[in-house]
């Protein structure tokens, strides 16, 4: 089998479902690879950013670049894609909530390793900016996006004169302790929302009760 091919594959198939292969444990899981793409979509997206931003400063270009590498992002991405239909893992892994919330951002940066290893660092490159930044991120939007739901969810309602309560549930599950975060305004609940950073829990939450109560980010 051609040595692109066999990467390929790979990429696609997570740890959950590998075998091993060598007499230390090591599997024929995408995590490698992961490592590689992750390594490679950071240089690609810092070098287009500082590129589309000659005069922005580091903490901006920083920020932003942290946008569109987050786990939650990268997620999203893949399922944008349709990685996730192409992925092969155990679908009983999926209880496991840091899974949920990585497993097809992380197929994607092992697709990104398979990719480099198939056509070099300008083939890796072209993928991403063609086919990611570019078709499927609005950077310039993403900019400018405030990401601080929870904050603005607060203002909104001092300015209403009404309660908007955050209340926290700690799940334990197996050595993971998971954070259910209930949002409440007015003692009606809004957005939930489940994570095991207690504030991507809440801000996660804070976000849907945005969506569900119809209310905007612009000031």
């Amino acid at each position: 089998m051609p040595m692109s091919l066999h990467a390929y594959e790979q990429a696609l198939r997570h740890h959950s479902v590998s075998r091993t292969i060598h007499h230390n444990g090591y599997k024929d899981s995408n995590e490698r690879l992961e490592y590689l793409g992750d390594s490679m979509l950071n240089a690609i997206v810092a070098e287009f950013l500082f590129k589309k931003y000659p005069f922005k400063d580091e903490g901006f270009l920083t920020q932003l670049r942290s946008k569109i590498v987050s786990r939650e992002s990268l997620n999203e991405l893949a399922i944008k894609i349709n990685l996730n239909l192409l992925l092969d893992y155990d679908r009983k892994a999926m209880q496991n909530i840091n899974l949920r919330n990585s497993i097809f951002g992380n197929a994607l940066e092992a697709f990104i390793g398979a990719i480099y290893l198939d056509a070099g660092f300008e083939g890796c490159k072209q993928f991403i900016i063609d086919n990611l930044l570019r078709f499927h991120i609005d950077v310039d939007k993403l900019q400018s996006t405030e990401t601080n739901f929870k904050g603005r969810l607060i203002e909104f309602a001092q300015k209403n004169g009404n309660p908007m309560d955050f209340e926290v549930e700690e799940i334990s599950d197996g050595k993971n302790k998971i954070y259910k975060i209930t949002v409440k305004y007015a003692g009606e609940i809004q957005g939930i929302a489940e994570h095991t950073s207690k504030k991507k829990a809440e801000q996660m939450a804070a976000q849907k009760t945005f969506e569900l109560m119809g209310l905007s980010m612009d000031k």
